[in-house]
């Protein structure tokens, strides 16, 4: 296995470096998602006991008095090995090596209700601007990582006061992550046996490497044969409707309680669609979140950045002309402690470069809004 996090665990590819310490924030950790990844990167133990930890909230909002409560949490949960906690409330205050963005809408609680990317990044356009207006008058603007939705948009806007190569969305990882879970489920593997990609959108129009794809403990002529079945003539430029349908066939299951029916009915789709629709079952039937895969997909991100990992991982980031692609795009990516170097290409086959390309029209929609008066 290589040392591409396209296929292991961040955990099981740290190498022997002293990294310096890095402080990290959260902004959003009051919420489900940033409680989980606070607890995470407490819990295994990522951040040297020397560094800092910055809970951030909302000032006058529920968040500026939670944050408390989930200090004095954290800190008898993990008081022996934990960083220093601090709680800031403004966004002025946020003072880390590394930020994490968490904050903002996630998509609508109403199963039956579309997945309106615009609505959303309407709803969140303001507080990515906020954040990212202050980090970038600091003297020393930081690593920003984005996990907010639409987290291109909030690439976009981060990337115009941080410079492009210190934001990455981790959108395409927590994708790469449920696609290759589904597909260590189909071929009876583990997923740490699996390479695989799933880059484009963080949303319909994802783009599944299916070209790329790659199982250690399979014959490759064996796995060939099977994703070929597994496809079935599907073209990828119909993956996106795909998407869309099943998600409703899915959700109205929900409405009507028969969760256990459609969770059955998952089961039985191909991996690419498994990896993009469960994510909302997922999110309607365990309390309206993602958390711990949402957390855990950054804490991965984190334990690379932190432990001096050489890595290429799949992230949103804005692209200016590489592989011929243009705007912000889950790519995979060269990661340094700093942000990314580099776009390494994935030598996408032709229908996989055009379904990118047709990604990134369909996510320049949304960008537009943050360049709208």
């Amino acid at each position: 296995m290589t040392s591409s996090l396209w296929s292991c665990s961040v955990r099981d590819e740290r190498v022997s470096v002293d990294p310096k310490t890095f402080d990290i924030a959260i902004i959003g950790a009051a919420g489900s998602c940033g409680r989980q990844l606070a607890a995470q990167l407490l819990d295994e133990h990522v951040m040297d006991p020397s560094a800092r930890l910055q809970l951030v909230g909302h000032r006058g909002g529920a968040s500026e008095t939670e944050l408390h409560g989930l200090r004095a949490d954290l800190r008898d949960a993990f008081a022996d090995d934990a960083p220093t906690i601090e709680i800031a409330d403004d966004p002025a205050a946020v003072d880390a090596d590394v930020v994490v963005m968490l904050a903002g809408r996630t998509i609508p609680t109403d199963p039956r209700a579309d997945v309106d990317r615009v609505a959303l990044a309407r709803a969140n356009l303001e507080v990515f601007t906020t954040y990212a207006e202050a980090l970038g008058r600091r003297p020393g603007p930081p690593f920003v990582i984005v996990q907010s939705n639409p987290v291109e948009l909030g690439v976009h806007v981060f990337s115009r006061h941080l410079g492009r190569h210190r934001v990455l969305g981790a959108g395409s990882f927590s994708d790469t992550l449920r696609f290759r879970r589904e597909l260590a489920d189909t071929f009876g593997t583990r997923r740490a046996h699996v390479a695989a990609l799933m880059l484009g959108q963080h949303g319909d129009h994802l783009v599944p490497v299916w070209s790329g794809v790659e199982i250690d403990d399979h014959d490759p002529s064996e796995v060939r044969a099977v994703i070929e079945s597994l496809r079935g003539g599907r073209p990828l430029s119909g993956l996106a409707d795909e998407i869309v349908g099943h998600r409703a066939e899915l959700l109205e299951f929900v409405a009507r309680n028969e969760v256990h029916a459609a969770f059955a009915r998952a089961a039985e789709l191909p991996p690419d669609i498994r990896a993009a629709v469960k994510a909302f079952l997922v999110h309607t039937t365990a309390g309206h979140t993602t958390e711990i895969v949402t957390a855990h997909a950054v804490a991965e991100l984190l334990g690379a950045v932190l432990a001096g990992v050489d890595a290429v991982v799949p992230a949103q980031v804005r692209l200016e002309g590489e592989l011929d692609l243009h705007g912000v795009l889950g790519m995979t990516v060269r990661l340094t402690p700093d942000g990314w170097s580099e776009v390494v290409d994935p030598h996408p086959a032709d229908d996989e470069h055009d379904a990118l390309r047709e990604a990134a029209r369909a996510i320049d929609g949304v960008l537009a809004l943050a360049d709208t008066p």
